[in-house]
């Protein structure tokens, strides 16, 4: 993901909304969100090449997304693939804390990442670089490729939208409204993070386009009080040019008892 606007219990009906963009080279091979044949309890897309996924949930709640934290210096050849995070949580049974613990021991296996997990209880970010565990409170969060809430111009604007677009659910098209907005961020604003600057202003905008890389996917979650979750995603071609879309509406389970 290069985008996630959260709301934990930020409104009374619907305790957690997501809207999160997932950009990414066309030619990566994916398959679009779905529940996976190989643990049936998950629904995510999935990265064909690395056998991970960048954001999903499982029908006892389970949630997980992931965004790189965009420092070419700091990048290495040879890493585990960071999109195994999520599926890891998404397939095991650990509460927050023990999730944490297992981070902490095995991040410097990876390139920087921003990792959001839990559970309809609770709630944790988890970076890598530099800002390590924090447990959210109620409230609307942005992350893109840097650190949770850095004012990014899309982060700011994406958390802003997000707070008007929860007063229309449950309607989700406002949701989707803000994540297809490709503004490009004017040069005074825009953040160094060792790329160019032509591609600091493309990758400034919230949906993305660019030759051969762009936004993949948009994702939509909402989670209401009886508990019942829908998931809600638009898969896009070159050019934005909307391919599949992905609409599932189910119960939440109870957690079985190793939860």
């Amino acid at each position: 993901m290069c985008l996630i606007l959260l709301a934990w219990r930020a409104h009374p009906d619907y305790p957690l909304v997501v809207a999160a963009n997932r950009d990414e080279f066309f030619a990566r091979r994916t398959a679009a969100a779905d529940f996976w044949s190989d643990a049936p309890h998950v629904l995510a897309g999935r990265d064909l090449e690395a056998d991970g996924t960048w954001l999903g949930v499982t029908r006892q709640g389970r949630f997980a997304a992931l965004t790189n934290y965009r420092d070419p210096a700091r990048n290495r050849s040879v890493t585990s693939s960071r999109g195994e995070l999520v599926s890891r949580f998404l397939t095991g049974a650990q509460r927050g804390p023990d999730y944490l613990a297992e981070l902490e021991a095995r991040a410097d296996r990876y390139n920087g990442f921003n990792l959001i997990f839990g559970d309809a209880r609770e709630l944790w970010c988890f970076s890598n670089c530099g800002e390590g565990e924090r447990r959210l409170e109620p409230g609307i969060y942005g992350l893109s490729n840097h650190l949770l809430d850095t004012p990014w111009p899309k982060v700011v604007q994406g958390k802003s939208a997000l707070g008007a677009a929860l007063q229309a659910l449950p309607e989700v098209a406002p949701l989707f409204d803000l994540l297809c907005d490709d503004r490009i961020a004017p040069d005074e604003a825009l953040p160094r993070t060792g790329v160019s600057l032509e591609w600091e202003r493309l990758l400034s905008a919230a949906f993305i386009r660019m030759p051969g890389y762009g936004t993949r996917s948009s994702t939509v979650l909402v989670m209401d009080r009886q508990p019942r979750l829908r998931f809600v995603e638009q898969t896009y071609l070159p050019d934005g040019v909307q391919g599949e879309r992905v609409d599932k509406v189910f119960p939440l389970e109870a957690p079985s008892r190793r939860d």
